[in-house]
């Protein structure tokens, strides 16, 4: 027994050691704070991002199978305005405009993700693609930023295992991304496994807002990411296995998180409901890749409304003790994707049987301050303040690893054609700026994507939503790109490697706006130019037949009265 008893007690000592050296987040220390004039570490990399389905368009060429989201998209009614992504931004054509869009901005990297459909099962051509895509970025010094999976699964795997509810996902994503590694980790150094697989979950499998539409409420969500986790898992130990000694590259994950603040900050039942926001949302995902296991909050929460149920087990998955260990650690950089903040307080779901889903697992309520500036998305508020919050969350809650800002920006819903894009210009400056306040906090950010390079296909919104840089007109067959005025914010921002001083600042803002204002006399007479091509490609031919008809007939009529 004594034996027994002293490793318990050596036991209990580490946990606590270890405990007590985590870190604690203070909720109740939240200081808004002036404008921070000053300058990014030497060598941080500035980017914007894209996705393979959003932006490529050739949804059925050169041997590319078929996507959940090409399926998706084609059934009526899934989508605003029933669009769909067969030609998007016809990104797949235009490589080296494109390319040559980032070199003008002077971005450090360029974030896009390799459509998985498009590389099997026969997808040569796709190789090629992705490889020309690549080598254009590094003839160009822009560093390539490779996410494997952005939600556009082959539609034969849907088809076959039911995707993300089938634990075969693993083998199949991880023989996918042993293809990346062996064409394109010579010319790659980072990999993201997965883009936010919150909403791959949540929206794919729980509220089936997104591809593949499946409503299983209180079950599909969690099911769907305990696959992701494994899989993501799988794909890094492949990756430091077989190819990190000769590639030297890194392999990370891209979460995405609204920062969540209490209420009442001196309410402890509000800061709990906060905390519970933030670990179902990033903790989710987070803390089995850093810690193996998810956080102790959706463990007791799903499991006690499970018993509540009268359910046997919970409905939130378990891993092994082998599992938590060969999952822990996975995790070379953290991307972060985010766009905005909610007030979070307690609120008492029922439980009742058949009334259970990831909403109401979380007991609390998500509240907006009516001040908060909305562009036009009902869902986007700009709250700068919370980007820093939840940065200085990931710190003390991950032991402050490499962070790269993947996703972040601001759409607009408007029919218009307005270039001069001052919401946005205000939102990366103050965006920007709480990040870099995070820095001096001592976060470990190396770098950030703006989002998104081009408007593009926004997912169940279709083309009513515009995070674009560069304003794409989608109604021109050549889907001609044009700079908005915040594309000239950005890149003083990348020049000055931050913001030098408040005169300087304002001078950007001020010459932005003035050089959008011509651009947008171009645009606005581009519906003419539309027109124009309409009556050249469609008009003239037409009338040109109907002349060489009627010519023909009347040379017809007359050589019968000649008769």
């Amino acid at each position: 027994m004594r034996p027994r008893c002293a490793f318990a007690v050596c036991h209990v000592f580490m946990l606590v050691l270890c405990l007590s050296a985590a870190e604690d987040f203070d909720w109740t220390k939240n200081d808004h704070g002036s404008f921070y004039y000053g300058t990014f570490p030497a060598g941080f990399s500035w980017g914007a991002g894209s996705s393979a389905y959003q932006t490529e368009g050739a949804w059925d060429k050169d041997g590319k199978g078929l996507s959940i989201w090409d399926v998706f998209s084609h059934k009526k009614g899934k989508i605003q305005q029933n669009d769909t992504g067969d030609s998007s931004c016809e990104g797949y054509y235009r490589v080296k405009d494109d390319v040559s869009l980032i070199k003008e901005l002077k971005l450090n990297h360029y974030r896009f993700s390799i459509s998985w459909p498009r590389l099997f099962p026969t997808g040569i051509k796709g190789i090629q693609y992705y490889s020309d895509l690549i080598d254009h970025l590094l003839e160009n010094n822009i560093t390539p930023i490779v996410t494997l999976y952005h939600w556009d699964l082959p539609q034969v795997l849907h088809e076959k295992y039911g995707g993300w509810q089938n634990i075969s996902m693993v083998n199949h994503f991880n023989e996918f991304a042993n293809l990346c590694f062996e064409r394109f980790g010579n010319r790659v150094k980072y990999w993201i496994t997965f883009n936010n697989p919150w909403s791959v979950a949540v929206e794919g499998y729980e509220t089936g807002e997104h591809a593949p539409g499946l409503r299983l409420r209180g079950t599909g969500a969690y099911k769907a990411a305990h696959h992701i986790i494994k899989a993501h898992a799988k794909v890094w130990h492949t990756y430091d296995t077989q190819w990190r000694a000769k590639q030297k590259g890194q392999v990370g994950i891209s979460l995405s998180g609204d920062w969540g603040e209490p209420v009442d900050i001196s309410n402890q039942k509000d800061i709990e409901a906060a905390e519970r926001y933030v670990q179902f949302y990033l903790g989710w995902f987070a803390t089995p890749v850093f810690h193996g296991d998810y956080p102790q909050v959706m463990k007791d929460f799903i499991g006690r409304k499970s018993v509540q149920q009268g359910l046997g087990t919970s409905r939130l998955p378990t891993f092994s003790p082998q599992e938590k260990s060969y999952i822990k650690g996975t995790c070379d950089f953290l991307g972060i994707g985010h766009f905005t903040t909610r007030y979070i307080t307690q609120k008492n779901n029922p439980s009742g049987r058949g009334s259970s889903s990831y909403f109401t697992d979380r007991d609390l309520a998500e509240l907006v301050d009516p001040r908060w500036p909305d562009p036009g998305s009902e869902w986007l508020y700009s709250v700068p303040w919370g980007f820093r919050r939840l940065l200085n969350f990931v710190k003390t809650q991950y032991g402050n690893p490499a962070i790269y800002v993947t996703e972040n920006g601001v759409s607009e819903k408007m029919l218009c054609t307005e270039l001069c894009d001052d919401w946005r210009i205000q939102y990366f400056k103050d965006y920007i700026n709480e990040m870099l306040k995070a820095i001096k906090d001592g976060v470990n950010v190396k770098g950030y994507t703006a989002w998104s390079l081009l408007d593009k296909f926004e997912w169940d919104e279709g083309y009513s939503e515009r995070f674009g840089l560069y304003y794409v007109d989608f109604r021109n067959k050549n889907k001609p790109r044009y700079p908005k005025a915040s594309v000239q914010f950005y890149k003083r921002i990348i020049s000055s490697n931050g913001f030098p001083n408040q005169r300087e600042v304002e001078n950007w803002r001020r010459k932005a706006v003035e050089t959008c204002s011509s651009s947008n006399q171009l645009l606005a007479a581009d519906p003419l130019t539309s027109h124009m091509e309409m009556v050249t490609e469609i008009v003239v031919p037409t009338v040109c037949t109907l002349s060489i008809l009627l010519s023909a007939i009347f040379l017809m009529f007359l050589l019968r009265r000649r008769n």
